[in-house]
């Protein structure tokens, strides 16, 4: 089903984009993904845009602050991990050698979050779910459906994360070096291997949205304003995909399910 009421602790709750163009960026995704827009007064002049499939929250949408600006953070979509608490995880990971950027702090009475970054420099976001419990649907085109952790250091970061959310992170039978993590019973992304992350770009969580058409949905991007880092690509018994950087430069991916022998 593709509706979901509750998340596991450890899977991919939310995500998040942030961007220096609200506006644009909610038409670049509206018409890529056919998202309905949900804007949300934050205040004089702002306002939190939740991105809607069938009524149900897929993601977010938030200008950058100048603080970010100030400090050169690019635009970027930041993944949420969800969490039991938010202060015992940021204690857990602090232990471990994360660094923590803003400590758990209550958002309304939507929820508790805090914002972290791996010992390989990584940044992720934790969320303690009250009222809002995250995304509400998976499995259709649109939403999230995978994450790679581009990072310098794989074992560094796999003993990280497998430490602070219990994940199971194994190697594939193709000896290619990917390594898959396992959250509980589910697969929900991967480590790369360092040979695959871009040279000069900072350690970072790829999010891949799943699409019917990789091709078609990679064209209408580039129809679109977005830059294409990867043309589609097909990847044997995985999937098509394709690499992008939407119009203000975020990036994501595309991802296209693919029958199998």
């Amino acid at each position: 089903m593709p509706h979901v009421e509750k998340h596991a602790p450890g899977s991919f709750c939310w995500l998040e984009l942030s961007t220096p163009d609200q506006n644009a960026a909610k038409q670049f995704y509206s018409s890529l993904f056919g998202w309905a827009i949900d804007d949300q007064p934050m205040g004089p002049g702002q306002f939190y845009t939740m991105f809607n499939i069938e009524g149900r929250n897929a993601a977010a949408a938030a200008t950058m602050n100048a603080e970010m600006r100030a400090q050169g953070v690019p635009p970027h979509w930041m993944l949420y991990m969800c969490v039991n608490s938010a202060d015992d995880t940021v204690a857990k990971a602090r232990q471990a050698g994360a660094k923590v950027f803003a400590p758990p702090f209550d958002v309304f009475s939507f929820g508790r979050m805090a914002a972290l970054a791996d010992p390989t420099g990584a940044p992720f976001n934790l969320w303690q779910p009250k009222e809002h419990t995250g995304t509400g649907i998976a499995g259709v085109p649109g939403t999230l459906c995978w994450a790679d952790l581009m990072t310098s250091d794989p074992q560094a970061a796999g003993k990280f994360y497998s430490g602070v959310f219990g994940w199971e992170i194994t190697p594939g039978q193709d000896n290619s070096g990917y390594l898959h993590i396992k959250n509980g019973t589910e697969f929900i992304g991967g480590i790369p291997p360092t040979e695959h992350r871009p040279p000069n770009v900072p350690p970072h969580w790829m999010i891949y949205f799943l699409v019917n058409d990789c091709d078609a949905s990679a064209a209408k991007a580039k129809q679109l304003g977005a830059k294409i880092l990867m043309e589609p690509k097909t990847m044997e018994k995985v999937g098509r995909i394709a690499i992008i950087d939407d119009p203000q430069g975020a990036g994501f991916a595309l991802y296209q399910t693919l029958p199998h022998d």
